[in-house]
């Protein structure tokens, strides 16, 4: 027997670097435009207001900066929502258990930054076990529904009904919700939808932030359900995907009569100290 091991070590570097070089290829240039952009339009402002110097405008910029990282807009004025009511509080909770991470917000406050070690610390594992047991749920689900399809190809016809399905839910009807809501475009309301579910959370895109539009108290909340159910969604599709690559590489021998579903929950069954949802960090 072959091992693919080294194979599928050097596919995984060769993934990166090609990476690497697509987004070097795709960004930098657009980078270095927006860069000599935004040095023109400083001269011009310091052209336009003489009583400024250079030194002035840089610390300007760097209150900017630093007010950013804190979480406070810095378009509107004093009367912008806080960033900490319940709403917003609740939404930040659930970035953290499920480890998205977004970046645009976090405590500021010792005793918010300790607070939120210590609640991670528990609310990763309890996110990932909840997030495990709805993966069994769908599991069972898949199963079900390949036996009331009782047709040649039934397991392929099963698991294309769950992809349609949650894609459908999960990726292709919110960034219709968000593009009206937000005024995003559908393709920045479905990349939003994509890094967050995915746990990538670049924080470039967020929920609820901009200070120019008025939300309904709950809509943050209600996003936060979202991610939850569709993280559980996006995970199992991952896995799929994962023993799909595993058995096409032969890393493991998988039983030829039990469809893929079966196989999923058997694994959760017999090795309940290995969950089989996991978030990509």
């Amino acid at each position: 027997q072959i091992s693919w091991t080294p194979l599928l070590v050097l596919g995984y570097l060769f993934y990166l670097l090609l990476g690497a070089m697509v987004f070097q290829l795709l960004e930098k240039q657009a980078e270095t435009h927006f860069r000599d952009q935004f040095q023109l339009e400083k001269l011009k402002f310091l052209q336009n207001y003489t009583c400024l110097d250079r030194q002035a405008l840089e610390q300007f910029v760097q209150v900017l900066m630093e007010a950013w990282e804190k979480g406070v807009n810095p378009e509107g004025n004093s009367t912008n929502p806080s960033n900490w009511d319940f709403s917003n509080s609740f939404f930040f909770a659930g970035t953290v258990v499920t480890t998205i991470g977004y970046g645009n917000l976090s405590p500021s406050t010792v005793a918010g930054q300790i607070s939120c070690v210590f609640y991670a610390l528990f609310g990763v594992p309890l996110n990932l076990a909840f997030l495990n047991q709805l993966g069994k749920g769908l599991n069972a689900h898949l199963i079900t529904l390949e036996r009331w399809v009782q047709k040649p190809g039934r397991a392929q016809v099963q698991l294309a009904i769950f992809l349609i399905t949650g894609t459908l839910l999960f990726l292709v009807f919110p960034p219709l919700v968000f593009s009206y809501v937000e005024g995003w475009s559908y393709g920045e309301g479905f990349y939003f939808t994509f890094i967050t579910l995915s746990t990538i959370g670049f924080g470039d895109y967020v929920v609820g932030t901009n200070p120019n539009k008025h939300y309904i108290p709950a809509y943050r909340s209600l996003t936060a359900i979202w991610i939850v159910f569709g993280l559980a969604w996006l995970a199992l599709v991952f896995n799929v995907g994962a023993d799909l690559m595993e058995k096409f590489l032969q890393l493991k021998w998988h039983k030829p009569d039990l469809s893929l579903a079966e196989r999923a929950t058997i694994k959760l069954e017999d090795e309940p100290e290995q969950p089989r949802i996991h978030i990509p960090s």
